[in-house]
């Protein structure tokens, strides 16, 4: 079981690493139990380290969780910011932000549950969190005709469209519904939407304005 958690051979507690090492088995046991499946006990078994080790760096479970937290955060404002890169195409750069992010909540189901699934500690990856929600403001304000939105606009769509993202990769990862004949693939519901969602709230400023 414990080889399997890794995904590789078992990696034990080396001198100097305690943290990350149990940042990485909780973000396994995250993936496999959920955010609430597990203890601090079941993270140092898998660290290979005594039961009180992990009370050096986390006072309890959920410090453990909100650490897991604050490192996806990390790891996903890259992983957007990778995908929009070598294009100077904004549409582009935007559809492929949409499947990073689709991309991320399936390929790391440990991080994408600790960031989305519990209630973090106040102030928990806030800044993380909100350097990937200007990576996506910014994505938007990039396909806007120029000037069509104020910032708090912009910053509100941008927010309908994480919600969307969200769901989609929610529903993606408990199967059913988007599995049924007919339903397209993850990211091409997820433009669609995301296309329909921005042309009407470019429909209603032609209509305000007219």
């Amino acid at each position: 079981m414990r080889d399997r958690l890794w995904g590789g051979p078992r990696r034990g507690y080396h001198h100097g690493n305690l943290r990350e090492t149990l940042i990485e088995a909780a973000r396994h046991l995250i993936a496999v139990n959920g955010p609430e499946g597990f203890s601090l006990i079941e993270a140092a078994r898998l660290a290979e380290v005594s039961p009180a080790a992990p009370y050096r760096h986390f006072p309890d479970r959920n410090a453990l969780v909100d650490a897991v937290a604050a490192r996806g955060f990390v790891l996903f404002g890259e992983r957007l910011q990778a995908a929009a890169a070598g294009t100077r195409d904004a549409a582009t750069a935007f559809r492929r932000m949409g499947a990073a992010y689709l991309a991320f909540a399936r390929e790391e189901p440990g991080y994408y549950a600790a960031m989305f699934e519990v209630r973090r500690s106040p102030g928990v990856a806030a800044g993380e969190g909100e350097s990937a929600f200007g990576l996506l403001a910014a994505a938007v304000r990039g396909i806007m005709p120029p000037g069509s939105f104020d910032a708090a606009t912009i910053d509100a769509i941008s927010v309908e469209i994480w919600a969307l993202s969200h769901g989609i990769a929610m529903l993606t990862g408990s199967g059913g519904v988007l599995k049924r004949a007919g339903v397209p693939s993850a990211e091409d519901l997820l433009d669609s939407a995301v296309t329909a969602l921005i042309e009407g709230h470019l429909v209603r400023r032609r209509e305000r304005a007219g």
